[in-house]
């Protein structure tokens, strides 16, 4: 449970974050059922997040009832951005494709509510399917791996792979280099 607030400014804000969170959470339920079962691989993290981190089809952490990213991906997602100098606890993870065969029109329509809640500042898709469903979601080119685009003012990043770099030690390696590209930026005057 969280401390009292000590003022009204305390209190305006709390009940301001307490709003937000709500609305956010229910933006997220209304994206998901946009895709029968979506519900079924929940996201999790942050909804006052800098950066949402997509991957596009569940793997082994997903398909046995974990949340998105759950897995070992997402912990080497959360090592990376730590590294980087994004604060762990400022991460929302989602999955693109959480049922598979979902219609290709739904998916962007669900994503991109999703990314519109949690309004972050970047956007890291982290394999192809991914890189794919965020670029239709967000309306533009699907970027080259490693290259940050701008779009509409949040910032995409496509990655080559990180579930499957994390067995293969090149693989890895040309991953973090495109991972480097999400640094955070600096404070907004």
């Amino acid at each position: 449970m969280s401390p009292k607030p000590d003022s009204a400014a305390e209190l305006g804000a709390a009940t301001l974050r307490a709003l937000h969170t709500a609305r956010v959470k229910a933006e997220i339920a209304q994206a998901d059922a946009m895709i029968p079962g979506a519900d079924t691989v929940a996201p999790r993290g942050a909804t006052f997040a800098q950066v949402v981190v997509v991957k596009g089809l569940p793997g082994p952490a997903e398909a046995t009832g974990g949340a998105a990213l759950s897995g070992p991906d997402g912990e080497a997602a959360i090592k990376a951005l730590t590294a980087l100098g994004w604060d762990a606890d400022d991460v929302f993870f989602t999955l693109s494709r959480p049922v598979a065969g979902s219609q290709s029109t739904g998916v962007a329509k669900r994503l991109r509510l999703q990314i519109e809640s949690v309004d972050p500042d970047l956007v890291v898709a982290v394999d192809a399917e991914a890189a794919h469903d965020v670029a239709a979601a967000l309306g533009c080119e699907r970027p080259a791996f490693g290259e940050m685009v701008l779009v509409n003012g949040r910032r995409l990043l496509a990655c080559d792979g990180l579930e499957a770099s994390l067995t293969d030690p090149k693989r890895k390696q040309r991953v973090w280099s495109q991972l480097k590209q999400a640094i955070p930026r600096g404070p907004v005057y």
